[in-house]
This record gives structure tokens, C-alpha cells and sequence, in this order.
């Protein structure tokens, strides 16, 4: 590569719905662990037909209220992949707050819950009777980059990616393109979202959501003839980047490094996803890294289990990276997570560079014949020592992200 700037990963942090921290979710990938379950709480909701969810379990969030009284669910868990990222990064308070660090996360929406809490005290009883000066804070849609924020005493730029299902990747890539552009020499980067009833919801209105609520082992299953449709998940994911030159200065353990970045619009469609945009931002990422879709030696697909996504991600996949390139989809483990899922697949992606495997389609039995002839992994891991991983995810609105790392 040219003079320009290298940008690499020095720390991680992720909570998921298949293990809160890298190590433990690499594990379940190993060991096809899923985190898909009954949400009994589902069941409450009036004419919502799933009932499936895959939660962030075994987590304790508990953090003294004086520092914490502005964030909900979502924020919280955001910082609690950031504080696993920060510390893994070696990142001192000095260096956190002294300008040159900034942050790039972002959200679907803030804290649902919260939201919810705000609603009924507001509208049910039509006035401001018990309603705190900080519930706004909890639910506004820029509440995670703000809360992390202020919590670590950041003064650099501060970047909210509020964009549905690439909030965390598009958190990464505006990082990366910040050190890139000689802003700053230290990100902290990703997405997070909570689990409710609504995100559910959205997706059971729009026939998107899947119903085996009788079988959660079996579902969701992108890519596979028989899927009905997506799983919602929570979770959170931060990213720790750094410019090479600062992170070698300072001693610091390099994870990966990203390569490239591509994101556009389809500027078609609000919902309906485009084959052409998709393609469109993998051949921007090739081009930032300046490399061949020929070495790229696994791709990990947002595949959500939707027909219509599915069959768009498989042909746009086919006609740029070509059909010999392994792909799979890790939200049959964890289900959708939303605004976490770039950050958190992103976090799978490194793990299986370090660790020298490539994760499996859980639950594909049979390929859609409707996608394209790729070469998809089956139900059991592989073994591999991928170089070169790029990482695809894609929103409402037809934004399209595309992420290309590096083994270091």
C-alpha cells in the first residue's frame, strides 16, 4: 500500500446474545452455540405473530447511578463493550480526553424502553407528573455517542451513526476515515441496540419476522429454502482504532487493520434492497484497499434471513467477489441485532483471522435456488486461515455498508 495512513484495531469489546466478551462468542461460533430463544414477553402483544428474540444474558450492568442516570438499556451496553474495548486497548485517561480521540457510534433509535416509559407517563396521563429531566437523554437518538462521551471525558469529534442495521459499521468506517484524514489518532467506533417488543414488531407487520416460535434451534436461516423470516437480537460492539504509527509509538497489540470502506445509497427504495447498491458499496471497499475481489478469502454476509435480502446479498456477492469465496452468515447465531450487528460481525470477522476458522450457516440445509451459486458454508465450522475478510451490511433506506480487514 501507498504512504497514506494506516488505520488498525487495538481493542474490542462486544456484548451478544452468544457471549459478552470475543472470546466467549468465538467460542460459541466454534461450538454452534446459538443465543435464539422464547421472549415470553412477546407473547403479550396483541396480533404480533413472533415470539422469538436472542437477548444479551448473563450480564449485569450495574454501574453507580451518578454516572450512568442519563442512559437506558441501549447506552449501557455500549459502554460496557467499550469499557472491555478501552481497556483491552490500553487506552489511559490522559489519552482519552486530551482531543485526539474521538467517537463514531450510533444506534437504530435510543432506548426503547425508555422511549416507552416517556410515552405512557406523557400521553396516558396527559402531563409531566413523574417524568425525570433525564429520561429524554435515554431515548434521544444520538444517546450512546453522547453518553460515551461524556462518561470517558472525550473532546474530540464526537459522530452519531443513527442508521438502522449499519449504525455500528458505518460508526466503524466514519472512525477509520477520521484517522485516515489525519483528525484524530484514536476511535472508539460501533453500535449497540436493546431488545423490544417493537423492533419486533416492525418486522411481524412487514411479514419479515420468523414464527417457528415452536422451534428456536431451527430458525432464523438465512440463505436456506424453508427460512420465514428474521430474529431480533441485542447486543453492543466497539471497535478501538488508532492510526498504525500512534499505536506502534505507544506499544500497543494490534488486532487487524482495515483496508477499506464502502458505503452509498441505493436511492431507489426505502425497504426493498438493491442488488446494484450492494454492489456498489463492495467495489467501493475494494477500491479504498486497494486490492482484487480475488483476495478476499471470506465474506461475512448481513443475510438476515428475509427472501428478498437473501437473494439481493447472494447476486450482488456473486457479480463482485465471484463464486468461490466462502460466505456465511453469522445472525443465525445471534439473530439481527440491528444497530450492534456491523460491529459485533466485524468483532467474528477478526476473531476467526486470530483464531484460524471461518463460522458456519447454522441452520442452511438447502440454498434458495432463487440465490446465487456461491460457496456457502455449511452447518459445521471450517477450518481456514483467512487473510482477508470483508464484512457487508445493509439498511432501510438503501444504505449499503461494505467493510474490508486485514490479518496483521
Amino acid at each position: 500500500m501507498s504512504s497514506r495512513t494506516r488505520v488498525v484495531v487495538t481493542g474490542i469489546g462486544i456484548a451478544s446474545p452468544i457471549g459478552n466478551s470475543l472470546r466467549a462468542a468465538s467460542g460459541a461460533l466454534r461450538e454452534n452455540r446459538h443465543g435464539i430463544v422464547l421472549m415470553p414477553d412477546f407473547a403479550e402483544i396483541a396480533h404480533m405473530k413472533t415470539q422469538l428474540g436472542a437477548p444479551v444474558r448473563d450480564l449485569e450492568l450495574n454501574y453507580p447511578r451518578k454516572k450512568v442516570r442519563t442512559m437506558g438499556r441501549v447506552s449501557l451496553l455500549s459502554l460496557y463493550a467499550t469499557e472491555q474495548a478501552v481497556a483491552d486497548a490500553g487506552l489511559s485517561p490522559a489519552l482519552l480526553s486530551e482531543g485526539r480521540t474521538g467517537v463514531a457510534y450510533g444506534s437504530t433509535t435510543g432506548s426503547s424502553s425508555a422511549n416507552e416509559e416517556w410515552c405512557r407517563k406523557m400521553f396516558v396521563t396527559r402531563g409531566l407528573a413523574g417524568i425525570q429531566s433525564t429520561e429524554y437523554i435515554k431515548f434521544m437518538s444520538h444517546t450512546c455517542a453522547a453518553n460515551l462521551a461524556i462518561y470517558y471525558g472525550i473532546t474530540g469529534r464526537v459522530i452519531s451513526t443513527c442508521s438502522a442495521c449499519v449504525s455500528a459499521s458505518q460508526g466503524i468506517g466514519a472512525g477509520y476515515e477520521s484517522i485516515r484524514a489525519g483528525v484524530q489518532d484514536v476511535m472508539i467506533c460501533g453500535g449497540a441496540e436493546e431488545m423490544h417488543f417493537s423492533h419486533a414488531a416492525i418486522f411481524d407487520i412487514m411479514f419479515a419476522a420468523s414464527k417457528r416460535n415452536d422451534a428456536p434451534d431451527l430458525t432464523p436461516r438465512p440463505f436456506d429454502a424453508e427460512r420465514d423470516g428474521l430474529v431480533i437480537g441485542e447486543g453492543a460492539g466497539t471497535f478501538i482504532l488508532e492510526s498504525y504509527e500512534h499505536a506502534r509509538a505507544r506499544g500497543a497489540t494490534m488486532y487487524a487493520e482495515v483496508l477499506g470502506y464502502g458505503t452509498n445509497c441505493d436511492g431507489t427504495h426505502v425497504t426493498n434492497p438493491s442488488s446494484e447498491g450492494m454492489a456498489g458499496a463492495m467495489k467501493l471497499a475494494l477500491r479504498d484497499a486497494q486490492i482484487d475481489a480475488e483476495r478476499i478469502d471470506y465474506v461475512n454476509a448481513h443475510a438476515t434471513a428475509t427472501e428478498v435480502g437473501d437473494i439481493a446479498e447472494s447476486l450482488a456477492t456473486a457479480r463482485v467477489i465471484g463464486p468461490e469465496t466462502p460466505i456465511s452468515s453469522t445472525k443465525s447465531f445471534t439473530g439481527h441485532t440491528l444497530g450492534a450487528c456491523g460491529a459485533i460481525e466485524a468483532a467474528f470477522c477478526v476473531a476467526m483471522m486470530r483464531e484460524g476458522f471461518l463460522a458456519p450457516n447454522r441452520t442452511l440445509d438447502r440454498v434458495d435456488e432463487q440465490c446465487a451459486k456461491l460457496d456457502y458454508i455449511g452447518k459445521e465450522p471450517r477450518d481456514a486461515k483467512p487473510g482477508i475478510i470483508m464484512s457487508n451490511n445493509f439498511a432501510f433506506g438503501g444504505i449499503n455498508t461494505s467493510l474490508i480487514l486485514g490479518k496483521l
